[in-house]
């Protein structure tokens, strides 16, 4: 690289040495990763146990999921696009210190007894950061890790995204057993550990070099990138039926609801087991192994939406789970290729979203339409994305991840 620029090689050097190194500052990230989701993890145990306390019903609990989900997908570029001109640590913590205060005021509403449509609101505001902060905290990780170790770093918190998702329902549903609010109250405390957690990187790290604005402007939604985001909401579409519609798959079969942790558990597990190996193998996935993992999916979709056995059924959760996290990984790396350096926050905020959209289409299928409809519909989904990975992967060679800037 040129340093014919003074002012240019100044500023990233500064940059440069206001990132503490260390693998200190790599477990930071990773904790701060795994708890920035942890109100989303939460939220559906936590907030059904705040409806049925204030109404009865927990279906208010899936309206105040549902607001905050639609607002993140509203919310994401407009906050990150509002960011760049801040220190990209210290908005991502205004950022979490935003949502903790929305989350703060439901716990403090419910126990006065506000009404719903109030909480659904205040959902709906800690929703709305959820996809920038995301798109900021992964942009964090650049700046402190090495080019050649961010497929494990990404698999690291992959893993303890799972672990995660896991642990918060339990957590939510043993402080709501005591008190409602004591769950809303858990979501805001570990949810705001981003905000200390995530290291300081100097006020360069927000701003990049005169010229980078102009050769960045214009739509990031290039074709390369609508494909990763097309296979991640595909993909988060995929998961989300199995998780969502657990309980349908155990009454199909004749099983209690609570039995619904014999899709949800082994997922789980098996997507931790595709984390550990992308963490210990710590290498960029090549396109052909890519495109398998995507026909995996799609195969393990597929068993899911054929209703033959409980067997069948699992084996496809598993699969499912198994290329969960080195499919995760593959996009990001993938769009962090792609991306111009300084809208990388932006294009991972749309990486989160899409996942969300994801989430929203599997939950409305499952709502308007009966079980295997709605999986067969998930699973022609995920073997279009599949299909489309394919022949981009034929016809071109995706650019090698540039080294940290």
């Amino acid at each position: 690289m040129s340093t014919g620029d003074p002012a240019r090689a100044k500023t990233m050097a500064a940059a440069t040495e206001s990132v503490p190194p260390g693998r200190w500052t790599l477990a930071r990230w990773a904790i701060a990763s795994s708890t920035l989701g942890f109100p989303q993890a939460a939220g559906p145990v936590a907030f059904a146990l705040v409806a049925v306390a204030l109404t009865g019903d927990a279906s208010g609990g899936a309206a105040m999921i549902l607001a905050m989900t639609l607002a993140q997908v509203a919310g994401a570029i407009p906050l990150t696009r509002l960011g760049r001109r801040f220190a990209m640590a210290a908005f991502l913590r205004l950022l979490v210190i935003a949502r903790t205060v929305a989350l703060v005021a439901i716990a403090a509403g419910a126990a006065s007894g506000i009404s719903l449509a109030w909480l659904i609101a205040l959902a709906a505001a800690a929703g709305l950061v959820n996809g920038a902060a995301y798109g900021y905290l992964r942009a964090v990780l650049n700046r402190i890790a090495p080019t050649a170790g961010l497929s494990r770093a990404l698999g690291i918190s992959a893993t303890l995204n799972e672990l995660t998702y896991v642990a918060a329902p339990v957590v939510a549903s043993g402080l709501g057993s005591i008190s409602p609010m004591l769950g809303i109250v858990a979501m805001a405390l570990v949810g705001a550990l981003p905000a200390l957690l995530v290291p300081n990187l100097g006020p360069a790290a927000a701003a990049p070099s005169d010229a980078a604005p102009h050769r960045g402007a214009g739509s990031i939604l290039r074709p390369a990138i609508l494909l990763w985001l097309l296979c991640a909401a595909a993909g988060g579409a995929t998961v989300a039926a199995i998780e969502i519609g657990a309980v349908a798959l155990a009454l199909k079969f004749g099983y209690e609801p609570a039995l619904a942790i014999l899709f949800t558990v082994p997922l789980c597990i098996a997507s931790v087991a595709g984390g550990v190996w992308v963490s210990v193998r710590n290498r960029r996935a090549t396109r052909g192994v890519v495109v398998a993992q995507l026909l995996v999916m799609s195969a393990g979709a597929a068993l899911a939406a054929s209703g033959l056995s409980v067997a069948t059924t699992l084996a496809g959760a598993i699969l499912i789970g198994l290329v969960l996290a080195p499919l995760a990984t593959h996009y990001s790396l993938a769009l962090d290729a792609l991306a111009p350096p300084h809208r990388r926050p932006e294009v991972f905020a749309l990486l989160r979203t899409a996942n969300a959209c994801g989430v929203i289409l599997a939950s409305a299928l499952l709502t308007a339409v009966s079980l295997s409809t709605a999986l067969s519909a998930i699973t022609a989904a995920m073997v279009f994305a599949t299909v489309a990975a394919g022949i981009a992967s034929a016809k071109r060679r995706e650019p090698v991840p540039p080294s940290r800037e």
